[in-house]
Formats: C-alpha cells, sequence, structure tokens
C-alpha cells in the first residue's frame, strides 16, 4: 500500500474470536486487528498483516476483516486452530472467562522479510501489541521508518524494566492500560516509558479519563461515560481510543522529526474519548458476529488470556 490519499495504518500481529457465552455469538477481534478497522472507520485507509489459522474460524475472522475494508491480503493462512477468548457482559462490562491461544503455528508471527519490510514500512504508522510475538521485528521496522504505536495492556510482566527496554526504545507511542492505578501511579509509568525509549506513552483509565505524556508535556482528558442502560459492551474501547489518538495525531502531521506539540496531543485525546465512548454502542469490536457453533465448549481453556 502507498501513502497516496493521506496517512495510513497498519495493524501487525494478533487475531482472536470473541467469544460471547451469554449472547452464544463469536465476533471476530484482537487488538492489531481492532485498530486498524477502527482506523479504517475514521476514514484513514488500514491494512492488517498478521497470521490467520485455516480453520473455519480463521476462514470467518478473515472474511469479517476484509468487509470492513481493511486490506488483508499480505497476512498468511497456517495450518492450525485459531484462538478464543471467551467472556460475556455484566452491566455493560466485558468479563474474561477464559482464553483457548489456538495452535503453536498460529501464534508464530509472519517474519518481515526484505519484500514485507517494505511493504510495512510504506505505512504511516504500524500498530502492534504485546500479544503479537513481533517484539524481535521492532528495531528493523522502525529503522525502516514508519511510526511505531504499540499496546502494552494491563500486566505487570509487560510492565518490568527488561520488557521496557526491550520495547520502548523502538516505538513513538505506547499504549498503557491503567484502570487499576491511580493517577500518581499513572503518571510515574508514563515517566519510565518515556524514560526507557519511548517516543509518548498514553494511558487510558477508564471512566477516570486519559493521559498523555511525551517528555515535555503532560497532557489529560475526562472520559465521556456511557449510560449502561443504553451502551452494548466495553468490548474495544481502548482499542478505539487509541485508534482515536493516532488518527487525530496523524492528521495533525504527527512524524518522527515533528512531534506533536501539546494543543495536538489535547485534540488526539479528546478525539480518543469520542471513539472510546462511541464504541461502546457496538457489539463486541466492530459487530460482524455469527452464532457459537453448537460443538464448541462453554468456556474454553483457561490459561494466559489477552487483554
Amino acid at each position: 500500500m502507498n501513502v497516496l490519499n493521506g496517512p495510513t495504518v497498519l495493524g501487525f500481529g494478533d487475531n482472536t474470536i470473541d467469544r460471547f457465552v451469554d449472547r452464544g455469538t463469536d465476533y471476530p477481534g484482537g487488538n492489531c486487528v481492532n485498530v486498524a478497522v477502527y482506523a479504517r472507520r475514521l476514514g484513514l485507509d488500514a491494512a492488517y498483516l498478521g497470521v490467520f489459522g485455516d480453520d473455519d474460524l480463521g476462514a470467518f475472522l478473515r472474511t469479517a476483516v476484509a468487509a470492513q475494508g481493511v486490506t488483508v491480503e499480505r497476512g498468511i493462512v497456517r495450518h492450525g486452530g485459531t484462538s478464543v477468548s471467551t467472556l460475556h457482559v455484566r452491566d455493560g462490562d466485558r468479563v474474561f472467562l477464559g482464553y483457548d491461544p489456538g495452535g503453536d503455528a498460529v501464534r508464530e508471527p509472519i517474519p518481515l522479510d526484505p519484500a514485507l519490510l517494505a511493504y510495512a514500512a510504506s505505512f504511516s504508522l504500524v500498530h502492534s501489541s504485546v500479544y503479537s510475538g513481533t517484539e524481535a521485528s521492532l528495531p528493523r521496522l522502525a529503522a525502516a521508518g514508519p511510526l511505531i504505536s504499540f499496546d502494552l495492556s494491563d500486566e505487570e510482566e509487560f510492565r518490568t524494566p527488561a520488557y521496557l527496554d526491550r520495547v520502548c526504545p523502538h516505538v513513538d507511542l505506547a499504549l498503557l492500560s491503567c484502570s487499576h492505578l491511580d493517577e500518581a501511579a499513572t503518571r510515574a509509568l508514563l515517566a519510565e516509558a518515556v524514560r526507557r525509549g519511548a517516543g509518548a506513552a498514553l494511558a487510558t483509565r477508564g471512566l477516570d479519563g486519559a493521559i498523555a505524556y511525551d517528555g515535555r508535556v503532560t497532557v489529560t482528558a475526562p472520559a465521556r461515560a456511557a449510560d449502561p442502560a443504553s451502551m452494548s459492551d466495553t468490548m474495544g474501547c481502548g482499542d478505539a481510543f487509541l485508534a482515536g489518538f493516532v488518527v487525530s495525531l496523524l492528521r495533525d502531521g504527527w512524524s518522527r522529526q515533528d512531534p506533536p506539540s501539546g494543543e495536538a496531543l489535547e485534540r488526539a485525546l479528546r478525539q480518543g474519548s469520542q471513539a472510546a465512548y462511541h464504541q461502546c454502542f457496538v457489539e463486541a469490536a466492530f459487530g460482524c458476529g455469527r452464532p457459537t457453533p453448537a460443538e464448541a465448549g462453554a468456556w474454553g481453556r483457561s490459561e494466559h488470556m489477552p487483554r
């Protein structure tokens, strides 16, 4: 994909099926898939680069992503089962119950050969995550030129000095989910990510709003609360916030040579908050659900669970 009509976004990494047991419905999802889909819905050209399983769930997922206008042609299909996150909705919030990681071959990331590296470098921004197995590719990807955003989730294993030192020097924006932290701890974590090399860091804190820090300025924005009685669920709200945030910055001319001003960061936070609010009224990550197969287990294996 060439940059023809303004900024472009590539989701590079994970995909999954979100299985809502209370609805008896399977939905397409995954952090990197979601960010690409949301960027496309916000008007940017977007693509997804990842590994799909060759099972029925993998075919369903690939078709659903393509139907959103997201390019998937450079992704690959490998033999193995697709991962499944099992969850239900309680008072509007999605609650995770278990996780089946799928096949080992499917979980191995795509190696960035010279052709794929050049493809990824043609995008304005490449987004990846701790669930994508792409850490080893980040130095080469960053050196190739595109901006890189990276979701560090909310788990302590991804916040150790060793992990931050592996990732932060190669990313332009680190996203951290901090709903479980107070404001002081959140600000300290943002400062740590920037000190260890990230160009900027963004913390989403649920109903407590969001904070961004780039080593020079700290900006904050309140959350826009949705009425639980009218919302669908909170699946994808953090991904939607990130997409709204980066799309705003890209449209403001964000580049490594021209980092965003404080005013641009404030605008981006407002756009992220707006995108997260609207996401509350979408079923699962981006709809496109289908009935869960009758032969599927109700809970799935309980293992290390993304998000």
